[in-house]
């Protein structure tokens, strides 16, 4: 009996002194031992990544979080080069993501679709520290996200054009207007955007034309002025013009006004203007989608971003106007801003430059309409005299390779 007795005691005092390391590791456990993994899908070069000395900002949300919820996590960030690309992707269901920043029209449609989770503000505090323009019960840019319910602002700014100084003659009549994309003197030096709803904005805006139209007629019309473009076209891009522009290898493209300061800084040959016949202004803004299965982080991350060391970091990578007060009235990203470029401070936040209008959703048989002229414009292939003569030439070659071995055939039969 005694030895059972000490046998229990002996058990007591072992457990008295593994408790603390059992609820140590159960605490470790808890507070980060596992790593979540928050899938974000934005747009390229859109964040500051650390890259030439500048701050990585998905790291120092990933350290911010774990000092201040002691949990883990791991920002696994990829990246698209349009709202298209972005949609099919979403759509398919084959992944899930738990930020996205779609532009304004597509925050419409994935809110129609119910693509979209409604957010809880009580986890995004910093929210006061967007533009009331851009959100609010009287926000002037909140067309796309009425109730400001899914969106949370995160960048903006207008479509212009970038032309090459050293290719591009000052006193060239096209500068100042959309003629320039279609300037038969620069043929082969021209890029136009790799995706529908742009390509067909510079057409429209150039022509006059709505671009939120729902008749059909004036969208051929705009898809007739995209073909008569494509003989002076070197291409179609994307986030390919950065080099292409940089290089020299191209002297003309529409493009977004932050990626036009990009380039100048690698290249200050390049030249800007917003077209007088007028222009899209956008605004990108950070959603959850509903199959995210980290929402509460997510939050936290849209959060984040608006603090002002990563707001004011990210503006100053991507050099898009920021809806975010915090960053505009930074003296030092104005500066900042105006050493990029002369002016440049102002040339991305002067929206009355020009008349602006912005892209709305539309409908599902517009849009069915759009997919469909789209691939019209993209299969469709000019049929020139060359092409002609080559056809001639194979078909010469046809007829008398047959001819031949006709006539080869009824001598061999002969003899």
């Amino acid at each position: 009996m005694m030895k059972k007795h000490l046998r229990l005691a002996a058990l007591l005092l072992a457990g008295l002194l593994l408790f603390p390391l059992i609820m140590g590791m159960a605490a470790c456990s808890k507070s980060g031992g596992d790593t979540v993994t928050l899938y974000v899908y934005n747009w390229g070069e859109y964040i500051s990544d650390g890259s030439e000395d500048t701050l990585d900002v998905n790291e120092m949300f990933e350290e911010w979080y774990y000092e201040t919820y002691g949990v883990k996590v791991e920002v696994n960030y990829s990246t698209y080069s349009s709202n298209e690309s972005m949609y099919a992707k979403l759509s398919s269901g084959s992944v899930n993501y738990d930020v996205v920043v779609p532009s304004d029209y597509m925050i419409e449609r994935m809110i129609a679709e119910d693509m979209l989770a409604e957010l809880n503000f009580d986890n995004i505090p910093h929210i006061q520290n967007i533009d009331p323009a851009f959100f609010g019960d009287n926000a002037e840019f909140d067309y796309y996200d009425p109730h400001n319910k899914y969106a949370v602002p995160y960048m903006y700014g207008m479509i212009g054009i970038i032309y090459n100084t050293s290719m591009v003659a000052e006193d060239d009549p096209a500068l100042g207007s959309w003629q320039l994309m279609w300037d038969e003197r620069h043929a082969g030096n021209i890029l136009q955007f790799n995706n529908s709803r742009d390509a067909f904005g510079t057409a429209q805006y150039f022509l006059g034309l709505d671009v939120n139209a729902e008749d059909e007629a004036e969208w051929r019309l705009a898809l007739e002025k995209l073909k008569e473009q494509k003989p002076v076209l070197q291409g179609y891009v994307m986030d390919e013009i950065f080099n292409k522009m940089e290089n020299g290898s191209a002297a003309i493209a529409a493009y977004y006004a932050g990626d036009f300061l990009a380039m100048y800084e690698n290249n200050e040959d390049l030249e800007f203007f917003y077209p007088a016949e007028g222009t899209n202004l956008y605004v990108d803004a950070m959603c959850i989608p509903k199959s995210s299965q980290n929402k509460e982080i997510a939050e936290r991350y849209i959060d984040f971003m608006l603090t002002e060391e990563p707001a004011v970091a990210n503006a100053e990578y991507t050099y898009y106007a920021s809806p975010n007060t915090v960053v505009r009235e930074s003296e030092e990203y104005i500066e900042y801003m105006n050493t990029i470029k002369e002016g440049g401070y102002d040339l991305m936040y002067n929206t009355d430059a020009v008349h602006t209008t912005s892209y709305e959703n539309l409908g599902g048989a517009q849009l069915i309409m759009l997919n469909e002229l789209w691939e019209e414009l993209k299969s469709d292939i000019e049929v020139g005299l060359p092409i002609y003569v080559i056809c001639a030439v194979i078909l010469v070659i046809l007829i008398g390779g047959g001819t031949f071995l006709g006539v080869r055939k009824r001598i061999r039969d002969k003899y």
